[in-house]
C-alpha cells in the first residue's frame, strides 16, 4: 500500500498553533492525533505519515479546513538494485 506524508501548514500566531493541534487532536484519527508539529523550532507545520490507497485519500483524512493547503507526497525507499530504473525514469523527464 503506497505510503504519504501529510504536511499541514499553519499561521505563527499562538492560537493558531493551539488550534491546529486541538483540531488534530480532536479528529479521533489515529494518525492525526499522532502529528508531529515543529511550532518549537518555528517550523509552523504538522507532519503525518499515513499508509492509504491514494493522495486524495490520505488529503480527505485531514479536517476540512486543512485540506486545501496541506501538501501530500508520496514516499518510495529505494534500495541498490533500484537505482537504475531510478536514473531511467529521471532521464525520461
Amino acid at each position: 500500500m503506497p505510503r504519504f506524508l501529510i504536511e499541514v501548514p499553519h499561521e505563527s500566531e499562538t492560537i493558531s498553533c493551539t488550534r491546529a493541534n486541538k483540531v488534530l487532536l480532536e479528529s479521533g484519527s489515529h494518525f492525526l492525533t499522532h502529528a508531529d508539529f515543529g511550532c518549537n523550532d518555528g517550523v509552523h507545520k504538522a507532519w503525518i505519515v499515513v499508509d492509504v490507497g491514494s493522495k486524495d485519500e490520505a488529503r480527505n483524512m485531514l479536517p476540512p479546513a486543512y485540506r486545501r493547503q496541506a501538501t501530500i507526497v508520496e514516499l518510495t525507499k529505494f534500495g541498490l538494485h533500484e537505482l537504475d530504473d531510478l536514473i531511467k525514469r529521471h532521464e525520461g523527464r
